[in-house]
């Protein structure tokens, strides 16, 4: 039986030195141009590209989500490359078949170009090599701050592509997105260059000295609270690529809003959901009742798929502002609480599988979406996207997540 505690101030109880504030800050912006380029897309793929040759409502989806899969992958070798090798050429590496995949797509006039561009932007898997980049700059008691800043910028990743996207289609349709993402791989090399060398025997001494001896795979798999959120982390990306495979049509066809002024709606849902955010997450209330807090946004959640299900410019718009709220407070609060419930040894590996889970969703959930708008239509994407929420509700409600103010997993 395995038995820890984690403290739960302890990952704020002492500050970053100034090398690891620089460290920290340099590689969350790279996060943020490394996911920009890949999310700007996601509300584009469906309209933009459902004239090109061969394209059809399943090939669109998959396009939506193909990166998903080498993500999820790649995530492992390339951890294993990057601990025998300088981790920050791995990552430089990661940004080049991220530059060559979007400059694939961007000359692509075929759906098939496209589907094989997104997957080899995909190949580019750094995700692992950048979380051991950070253990390599920061001491232990640091790791899960570094942790949540990091997985902070994707959500400011996120909300930015929806915005910025659907603008730089207005003057270059996809392709002009799919160059802008080339040139923010560029940035993102730019951005390692100017990390110092990391002296990973100086951190390896600080780990042992701290009572960390390295990853458990079979540790992390059995801990339940864990795998819950291995679970919910799946479930949100499927639901996110999904349900992305049919609002921007829906936007135009029930809300009549125009291509040219989605980056506008997206704009105002994200900012008007932010007081909803900021009520599912304040106080860190979800880290004392883990379960009742997850189900509230997941309920806002179905609600957003019920009102967008609905049609119309009503139903449309208050859908996805209550999806947007639903979503972001869960991106916010699943990778905290995955951290907190992993045993500090094995956080790293733990936070891996919780990368590769989320990758996975992102491609299933392309891919089904997509068959589901073939075979069911759009009412048989809200339909099983709705379906799906109350079985992820299920699982939450059966897990009975242990309060991480003072986490016991045997």
């Amino acid at each position: 039986m395995i038995t820890y505690a984690f403290p739960l101030g302890s990952m704020y109880v002492t500050s970053f030195t100034s090398s690891e504030t620089r460290a920290v800050s340099m590689l969350a912006t790279l996060y943020i141009v490394r996911m920009l380029g890949l999310f700007m897309v996601l509300p584009l793929i469906a309209i933009y590209s459902a004239d090109m040759t061969g394209a059809t409502p399943f090939l669109l989806g998959l396009a939506v989500g193909a990166y998903g899969l080498t993500q999820a992958t790649l995530q492992i070798p390339m951890g294993w490359l990057s601990d025998r090798i300088d981790r920050r050429w791995v990552i430089v590496f990661g940004l080049c078949l991220l530059l060559a995949g979007s400059l694939v797509a961007a000359y692509s006039t075929s759906i098939w170009g496209v589907i094989a561009g997104r997957f080899l932007q995909g190949a580019g898997a750094i995700a692992s090599a950048t979380m051991a980049l950070v253990a390599d700059y920061t001491r232990l008691e640091q790791r899960a701050k570094a942790s949540a800043i990091i997985g902070g910028s994707i959500a400011i990743a996120f909300g930015l592509a929806l915005v910025l996207g659907p603008t730089f289609a207005n003057f270059g349709g996809l392709q002009a997105v799919f160059a802008v993402t080339a040139l923010l791989a560029l940035a993102g090399i730019l951005v390692v260059g100017l990390l110092p060398k990391p002296d990973r025997q100086a951190a390896k001494a600080r780990d042992e000295a701290a009572g960390f001896h390295g990853s458990r795979l079979t540790e992390v798999l059995s801990i339940k609270s864990l795998n819950t959120m291995y679970v919910s982390i799946f479930f949100l990306h499927f639901l996110l690529m999904a349900v992305f495979v049919v609002v921007p049509s829906g936007l135009e066809a029930e809300a009549g809003i125009a291509r040219e002024r989605h980056a506008l709606a997206y704009l105002g849902a994200l900012v008007l959901s932010v007081p909803g955010i900021y009520f599912l997450v304040q106080g860190r209330r979800y880290l004392s009742a883990p379960t009742r807090t997850l189900l509230l946004c997941l309920f806002v959640l179905l609600s957003g798929l019920v009102a967008m299900s609905l049609g119309g410019f009503i139903g449309t718009l208050l859908g996805l502002l209550l999806f947007f709220t639903g979503f972001t407070a869960l991106e916010a609060m699943l990778p905290s609480l995955a951290s907190i419930y992993a045993p500090a040894a094995s956080r790293g590996t733990a936070m891996g599988v919780f990368a590769s889970s989320q990758f996975i969703g992102v491609f299933f959930g392309g891919m089904l979406g997509g068959a589901l708008l073939d075979q069911a239509g759009v009412m048989g994407v809200w339909l099983g996207m709705s379906a799906l929420t109350l079985v992820w509700a299920t699982v939450l409600g059966v897990s009975h997540l242990a309060s991480p103010d003072s986490v016991k997993v045997a």
